[in-house]
């Protein structure tokens, strides 16, 4: 995978993988070609993958019910709805489109946005790991016992201490 043109908003992980702040940054974009796969797909997986395009494919499924129904006899009116034509164009819209080009397109961009969570995901465990030996360090200066932290702190006041009573007892 190629570098993009613009910096990670977040830096690069230990392991080099670029952490940007948009999902669709993840995916190199150095041809036009890949800028307008990356575009369509990322667009196609948050609309299509939303509660509006189940209403509307819903209802598009919905329009096929008058020609099953007439189809199996339970109807007989006949309209453009129970044409045979109508059924047709139907299954190749909701069957055959919406199920063999738009999940290919909804699977990359699924993709896409899971590199971008991996990526944030790293680069967050990273930050984790860094702030937990902070914290490790930052504990065990502050332990009494060891050396080069507060027991050199507690050391020289005792030190001092020390020094003060001898001088007090010294006439």
């Amino acid at each position: 995978m190629t570098e993009p043109a613009h910096k990670p908003h977040f830096g690069h992980t230990r392991h080099g993988l670029a952490v940007h702040l948009r999902t669709h940054d993840h995916l190199p974009d150095a041809t036009r070609y890949q800028r307008f796969n990356k575009a369509c797909a990322i667009w196609i997986t948050k609309n299509v993958g939303s509660m509006t395009a189940f209403w509307v494919f819903t209802v598009l499924a919905a329009f096929v019910a008058p020609s099953c129904l007439y189809a199996a006899g339970y109807i007989h009116w006949k309209t453009f709805l129970t044409t045979f034509g109508f059924e047709l164009l139907a299954t190749l819209i909701l069957s055959t489109w919406l199920e063999l080009a738009l999940m290919p397109a909804i699977m990359v961009g699924q993709n896409i946005q899971s590199a971008a969570s991996d990526a944030r995901a790293a680069k967050q465990f990273e930050d984790v790991e860094e702030l937990r030996t902070a914290v490790a360090t930052a504990l065990d200066l502050l332990d009494t016992r060891t050396q080069g932290g507060l027991k050199d702190i507690l050391d020289a006041v005792h030190g001092v201490t020390l020094q003060a009573s001898q001088e007090r007892r010294a006439p």
